[in-house]
């Protein structure tokens, strides 16, 4: 029993590796393809590795060792491929554990060299590992579940360029940014060049190079004698308004006294 499930020559392997060795190792033995998609896989696999470290800190020899790993597997076949029940399942552990502290027995379940007190320690780990959660583990190897979507496909479809023979959306009716990043400006859309001095210029370029400057051929003194004289002539005519305004405001009072003084 104690080479059913693992060889020696494995179990060997497995006592030289620490704790990610052993997941790999357990991994490969037991031809897990999809553990990081498949929870069924995930879960045999903690359940084997959890057993395996759990001996090997209790120092069971390889032969110890090896028989753990059967009955975990045992235990576990009953369950996912016999369909039996907690109560059934733990008279099975019975079964195997009988005989053991005795010599010769007629009842022995194959497991011998396991002492009483390793007897007793791998049935309470058991309780709290397997038994506890028995009906999780029914859940996982008989309730079928519903398959996760963990990807969906999208169709996009982008706004048109304003330069086919479709017109381009209204700014109003999208965002700025939007409007900004692909109606304003035409993806794809190249700079039409422009032959100019004997080489090619952009658009913006051959504008730049066309715009002529309106002060061109006038000095500093021009240009101030120019502003000078339309300022002057802005202050005349503001104050010409101010005069204005000032006689009819004095001949407005100028009335008044004279009502005054009438009465």
């Amino acid at each position: 029993m104690a080479w059913k499930f693992l060889s020696l020559a494995e179990v060997s392997i497995l006592l030289e590796q620490d704790i990610a060795g052993v997941q790999k190792r357990l991994e490969e033995f037991l031809n897990l393809k999809q553990r990081l998609t498949s929870l069924k896989e995930a879960v045999l696999l903690d359940y084997y590795v959890s057993g395996f470290w759990w001996a090997k800190a209790l120092e069971f020899t390889p032969v110890q060792v090896g028989g753990i790993l059967t009955l975990l597997n045992l235990l576990m076949e009953n369950l996912d491929t016999q369909h039996m029940t907690l109560e059934e399942n733990i008279q099975e552990l019975g079964s195997a554990m009988a005989g053991i502290g005795q010599c010769h027995s007629e009842k022995s379940g194959g497991f011998e060299f396991f002492t009483v007190d390793q007897a007793k320690a791998i049935i309470n780990y058991l309780k709290i590992s397997l038994f506890q959660h028995y009906t999780l583990y029914e859940y996982l190897f008989h309730s079928p579940r519903e398959e996760l979507v963990i990807g969906d496909e999208n169709v996009v479809e982008l706004v048109k360029p304003a330069d086919l023979p479709f017109p381009a959306p209204l700014e109003e009716g999208l965002p700025s940014d939007i409007y900004s990043n692909f109606i304003a400006i035409v993806p794809g859309k190249e700079d039409v060049t422009t032959e100019m001095d004997g080489g090619l210029l952009s658009d913006e370029q051959a504008e730049a190079e066309s715009f002529i400057d309106p002060l061109t051929g006038y000095t500093i003194e021009d240009v101030q004698s120019v502003l000078g004289q339309i300022t002057n002539d802005v202050i005349s005519n503001i104050q010409s308004e101010i005069n204005e305004k000032l006689q009819m405001q004095e001949e407005v009072y100028s009335a008044r006294i004279d009502k005054l003084k009438k009465a």
